[in-house]
């Protein structure tokens, strides 16, 4: 199998998951339910769910008065595109 298509398809899957935990925080936020710790959001942004983090927050308008949030999910999205465009993509000589 091809080594492009594996990370696809687990960005595809860790921002699909990013983004249903957002989804599902917001739910229990709304019941006083057990929530998701911010901790374990953050760390799925980090380990490639960002755009899907993102996305959940702001659609589900979850998280958005928090700075940590606002400020700590685009920040992390921005070191991932620079490590993408200065790291990875040299490798594949696409640039």
């Amino acid at each position: 199998m091809d080594t492009s298509f594996i990370i696809l398809m687990y960005l595809l899957l860790v921002n699909i998951i990013g983004f249903y935990l957002m989804w599902s925080d917001k739910i229990k936020a709304k019941k006083s339910a057990f929530r998701i710790p911010e901790k374990t959001l953050f760390m799925v942004a980090i380990i490639g769910g960002s755009i899907g983090s993102l996305a959940g927050m702001y659609r589900f308008r979850h998280k958005t008065k928090h700075s940590s949030f606002t400020i700590g999910m685009p920040l992390i999205l921005l070191i991932q595109i620079y490590v993408l465009i200065r790291y990875l993509l040299p490798l594949y000589d696409i640039l």
